[in-house]
């Protein structure tokens, strides 16, 4: 039994020696997380109509500014870096990281004493098209979740941070997963008693458990929290770099905000197709790229540390590679089979066909910058591994103020229905990538853009020939093959035609020479070694 459990021990504590490997892990369990988010979803829809989901959704809109502002701008990118900084002396650890977490949550509280004292107030501002008894509801659950779920979640994100600078990935990538089947069990034990509060219940019950499945992480970080608070070296760089990047994350929560405002006023029900479309967007944007660009942080803080350019230089375009490679036929196999995917996904009883349709449309306008989305979040992670958390702000700032007015236009003026914002949205961050990539090439000087434009053309080439194909194979299944009026067929045409259009896609790109092929053979090889891993833990045991 000692032995078992040793191996156990070392297998869930057991640090990452690559990006591929660690972005691996990373993203077999954001895969298995949003699987069950996306079930999440689909029992939502279920139980609740889109007019009921407007409320849900619109509820997490303030408590989510405080957790961008201070997970995603002040703890997710400049954190690992000072962690990893001050990691060889223990003494000067404990104390910089202390200083950061105890200045992190004194401003975690202030933020949720405002937010209680105001929320009244702020609600109706944020939603002027809905009636007031929806305004009460929203403001209602959102203090429920200000109180019960924020504190957790950003607790938690300090020791998924803790785990990443020491490329320990396992259980911070398990927690989302135990978060979103909270949610599912108890929306399904207590919908039909307790309404919407079921599923607001279930997220706070989803939080805890994502902090309290982190804590032995402490136990192998060489890291030991202090109280106090105190005026430190590590704190003083994490507030100059964070400054930057929070303004960041304000402007770009401003941006979210103006989206839920303006569909206010395109009828009931507008924001949950906004919403469920955007997600079903940022699923292979999170599986694939915010998955890479969090297991590239660490390695490349050090690259850049030890002043190896070259190797630097040439992670950025193989990477860039690699993402373009496994995003660009997403975003057209999202393009071509829009409405099976909006079915599979958010297909419950009172998701109607309207909803399904305007819905796939969004997600079709959200695909197009779906590439670009992905490599975004590792060109922030370069900037930020050089120390520049300035420039991807003042980038962000312009792209936000481009969809903001486009969004406005198409709106206001136009009066386009909820699909334009998504629009709006790929056309400012097709702007923000390239904008990006352009400075970060400058800066570095050197980098080989042939290569990088060559091999993107032929993955488009590739992934566009396989669309078309796949498009028509499509439409003679549904029509001749599979009755699409169940959702287990709706899965099996899916599955079919994603086998076929991967089969072609991955056939092609062997017959144009796409070097980033070979990535998948280093994926499985990686597999494989996890496979003998946990084959050596269980069969030890026995």
């Amino acid at each position: 039994m000692d032995k078992f459990i040793n191996r156990t021990k070392e297998f869930i504590f057991s640090r990452q020696s690559s990006i591929v490997s660690s972005a691996m892990l990373i993203s077999v369990m954001i895969i298995a997380s949003s699987f069950f988010g996306f079930l999440r979803y689909r029992i939502l829809a279920s139980y609740f109509t889109a007019n009921d989901l407007d409320i849900f959704f619109a509820s997490f809109k303030l408590p989510d500014i405080i957790y961008e502002i201070l997970i995603t701008g002040a703890l997710t990118a400049t954190f690992i870096p000072i962690f990893i900084k001050y990691q060889s002396n223990k003494q000067d650890l404990d104390d910089h990281i202390s200083a950061i977490i105890n200045f992190i949550s004194l401003l975690l509280a202030l933020f949720i004493i405002i937010l209680l004292i105001f929320m009244d107030r702020l609600v109706p501002i944020i939603a002027p098209g809905y009636t007031h008894a929806k305004v009460e509801k929203i403001i209602y659950f959102s203090r429920l979740l200000l109180l019960g779920q924020l504190p957790f979640m950003v607790l938690g994100n300090f020791l998924t941070g803790i785990g990443q600078a020491n490329k320990t990935f396992l259980l911070s990538a398990i927690a989302p997963v135990i978060y979103n089947v909270s949610i599912i069990v108890v929306t399904v034990l207590f919908a039909n008693q307790f309404a919407l509060l079921a599923p607001v219940m279930g997220v706070i019950a989803g939080a805890a458990l994502f902090f309290l499945i982190q804590l032995p992480l402490l136990s192998d970080s060489g890291y030991t929290y202090r109280l106090f608070i105190k005026k430190t070296a590590g704190l003083v760089d994490f507030i100059r770099m964070v400054i930057p990047r929070t303004f960041t994350v304000i402007v770009a929560q401003i941006d979210a905000t103006i989206d839920l405002t303006l569909t206010t006023f395109l009828g009931g029900g507008a924001y949950t197709f906004f919403y469920l479309a955007q997600h079903l967007q940022l699923l292979p944007v999170s599986v694939i790229g915010i998955a890479f660009s969090q297991a590239s942080l660490p390695y490349l803080s050090e690259i850049y540390q030890s002043q190896r350019m070259e190797e630097f230089k040439k992670i950025v375009v193989n990477s860039i590679l690699n993402l373009f490679f496994l995003t660009i036929p997403i975003m057209c196999f999202f393009a071509f089979a829009r409405t099976p995917l909006i079915r599979l996904f958010f297909g419950g009883q009172k998701f109607d066909w309207n909803a399904t349709v305007t819905t796939a449309i969004t997600l079709s306008y959200f695909s197009i910058a779906l590439p670009l989305h992905s490599i975004y979040y590792f060109l922030t992670r370069c900037f930020y591994a050089i120390l520049d958390s300035r420039t991807p702000f003042y980038i962000s700032v312009v792209s936000i103020l481009i969809n903001t007015a486009l969004s406005l236009l198409f709106v206001f003026v136009l009066k386009l229905p909820v699909w334009a914002l998504a629009i709006s949205f790929s056309v400012s961050m097709i702007i923000n990538s390239t904008t990006l990539f352009i400075i970060l090439a400058r800066r570095l000087s050197g980098l080989d853009i042939s290569l990088l434009i060559g091999e993107t053309v032929k993955i488009l080439v590739a992934a566009t020939v396989s669309s078309v194909g796949t498009y028509y194979l499509m439409k003679i299944l549904d029509t001749l093959v599979f009755d699409t009026s169940r959702t287990i067929n709706i899965f099996f045409l899916l599955i079919t035609i994603l086998i076929f259009y991967s089969s072609v896609y991955l056939l092609l790109s062997w017959i144009l020479e796409i070097k980033e092929i070979y990535l998948i053979g280093r994926l499985l090889i990686k597999a494989r070694n996890y496979q003998k891993r946990i084959v050596e833990i269980y069969t030890s045991y026995e």
